[in-house]
């Protein structure tokens, strides 16, 4: 696909709106950035394309679309706002980073998406592919854009692929070598509109996919079982709690692989340091991944036990004065957060609450079970979890504005032996640029309290 001399809209300045109008440039296309936010809120992102000729059109997106040749949206950018709607009646292609990557790269993509899991699928699955020797760029959802890596690859590298249900959703040719989807519970419902959109977006990621590539399920969730049919990829499933006649599961306390004929066993689960069922899954899709890829049982052994997990994902923050604190601000869904009280010993001082997905938060308020012993929220959902909450007879309720008054109010009422989660169970929008930078600040209040 030749884009020198085209004219390409970038539609949506933010970090892949940065990666992806650098590598435009760098393959010698015409770039033109449109943001509906002003130049003085867009200043960091600016200042990294100084050295690039674009043409911006900020505070609108009052493009002449005549002179346009394709358009390259921010993943989280709707698919309904006028300028899409226009563009498309104009016969002009909108579609995503991920699939233009596709279009111009002659990588191999391994793709990984569902609800929850993805982002320890994508780190760990990265792990395992450095060390068994291949060109990795661990990218998509996760890292600089995919883009700017793909013009940086070369051609035999392996590109480990976080896909969101944003990204896919654009997606026409995206072909991966290896599709995989973690799980699929509703989330995202305010973008998607309804559960059937959501799925029908996270089923792109195998849609076009045949013989030669490999598609990869979880057998334990009901949904991604029903999909066998839609697939003509090698359809290989992974289990943490079913014995499978092919596939990847767990038998007499190890991870096994079994391709129909051999079973072989891959490392005992002792031997795993990420903690919970959830991270279970998340190895077991791992390993589904470097079997099918060719990579060696001793190195796929060797990284999981050595792989302590991700940044903001049940990760360890600190002990003090006997109370352990948990940052696991990546819990952005109510199933997510519903596998961190899973897989934290009671009593938990819970800390939740953020930007309304337009889920519901039953299931998540059942999920206490005698373990939470208080609930912290903040955001815009303080009042709908407390409702909830309050329905299920759960009353040990405080709302406070900030991170920082959560952790100083959880230090106030714990007690030796408790455990601290922030795990939202919401998105992050409505107090903070993204849930990493939701992480750091209750990580940074945790240790004024060590130093208090």
């Amino acid at each position: 696909m030749n884009l020198k001399d085209k004219n390409i809209l970038v539609l949506g300045l933010a970090v892949s709106g940065v990666s992806t109008s650098k590598a435009l440039s760098k393959l010698g296309a015409n770039v033109i950035v449109t943001d509906m936010k002003k130049e003085e809120e867009l200043k960091e992102y600016i200042e990294e394309l100084k050295d690039i000729h674009i043409t911006y059109v900020l505070g609108s997106n009052d493009v002449d679309l005549e002179k346009i040749d394709l358009i390259i949206k921010s993943p989280g950018i709707p698919l309904d706002i006028p300028i899409i709607k226009n563009a498309e009646s104009k016969g002009i292609e909108v579609i995503t980073d991920i699939e233009l990557s596709y279009r111009i790269s002659k990588n191999r993509f391994i793709a990984i998406t569902g609800t929850n899991g993805k982002t320890t699928t994508t780190s760990l699955t990265g792990e395992i592919f450095k060390k068994a020797g291949f060109g990795t760029h661990v990218t998509g959802n996760i890292g600089v854009g995919i883009l700017w890596e793909v013009v940086n690859s070369h051609d035999d590298d392996v590109f480990i692929i976080e896909a969101s249900s944003f990204q896919l959703d654009s997606t026409k040719k995206f072909k991966p070598k290896v599709s995989l989807i973690t799980n699929i519970t509703p989330d995202h419902l305010n973008w998607h509109k309804t559960i059937e959109n959501y799925i029908k977006a996270k089923q792109k990621v195998f849609r076009n996919q045949d013989k030669d590539d490999f598609t990869i399920l979880n057998y334990d969730d009901h949904i991604l079982r029903s999909m066998e049919k839609y697939t003509s990829g090698n359809l290989i499933f992974f289990s943490s709690s079913n014995v499978l006649s092919k596939g990847v599961y767990v038998k007499d306390n190890y991870i096994v692989v079994n391709d129909g004929k051999n079973i072989k066993n891959v490392i005992s689960l002792d031997h795993i340091k990420i903690p919970g069922k959830h991270n279970l899954e998340n190895a077991l899709s791992a390993v589904a991944i470097a079997w099918v890829m060719g990579v060696s049982i001793d190195v796929i052994s060797d990284v999981l036990m050595n792989f302590e997990g991700v940044e903001h994902r049940l990760e360890f923050v600190d002990e003090i004065k006997k109370v352990r604190y948990f940052n696991d601000s990546k819990g952005t869904n109510p199933d997510a957060s519903i596998k961190a009280i899973e897989a934290i010993n009671s009593p938990i001082i819970l800390i939740a609450g953020g930007m309304d997905k337009g889920g519901s938060f039953d299931d998540f308020v059942d999920s206490f079970d005698n373990k939470v012993k208080a609930l912290i929220l903040i955001g815009e959902t303080a009042e709908k979890i407390k409702n909830t909450a309050i329905n299920k007879k759960f009353s040990n309720i405080y709302i406070v504005e900030t991170i920082q008054e959560a952790v100083q109010k959880s230090f106030e009422i714990s007690n030796e032996g408790d455990n601290v989660l922030l795990s939202p169970a919401c998105a992050s929008w409505d107090m903070f640029e993204s849930y990493e930078e939701r992480g750091r600040v209750f990580k940074k209040e945790v240790k004024l309290l060590r130093e208090a």
